[in-house]
């Protein structure tokens, strides 16, 4: 079983907080899969305004939970890690599903598994899980590509 920390996350992954959304790996095999947890925490700033009588995390934030785990398995798959000539874009989203909301105190496990890798281009399945539920999946299509001045 491969796993990572926040630490070795931090190599792989240009985001800071507030928007890091990975704390941890469990488990990926590379060219296949990837297992992370998102520890959701009442101090999380979104939930200030999303919904302040019942917080709920925004579904674009599991969405993007979702996507950086993607990232972290491209990165390790292609032996690389970001640098400041490229970016690893969201290019296109589909069959997004939302099943239940996801509340302060959850943990949510993000599975995402790599259908195909093509000129820069990277197609996964995901699924977000809290308690062993499907709460989010979609089909994420991503892209590493330069930056252009």
């Amino acid at each position: 079983m491969n796993s990572m920390d926040i630490h070795e996350i931090l190599q792989y992954l240009p985001h800071r907080y507030p928007f890091l959304l990975i704390d941890k790996v469990v488990d990926y095999k590379i060219s296949d899969y990837l297992i992370a947890i998102k520890n959701v925490s009442f101090n999380e700033p979104f939930f200030q305004g999303h919904f302040p009588i019942r917080p709920v995390m925004p579904g674009v934030l599991v969405v993007e939970a979702m996507a950086q785990a993607t990232g972290v398995l491209s990165f390790k798959t292609a032996q690389a890690q970001p640098d400041d000539d490229s970016l690893y874009y969201l290019a296109g989203i589909d069959n997004a599903k939302f099943k239940k909301p996801v509340e302060p105190g959850d943990q949510l496990e993000l599975n995402v598994k790599l259908l195909r890798a093509t000129r820069g281009f990277w197609k996964y399945s995901a699924e977000a899980k809290v308690d062993g539920k499907i709460v989010a999946s979609a089909d994420l299509m991503c892209a590493h590509r330069k930056i252009s001045a």
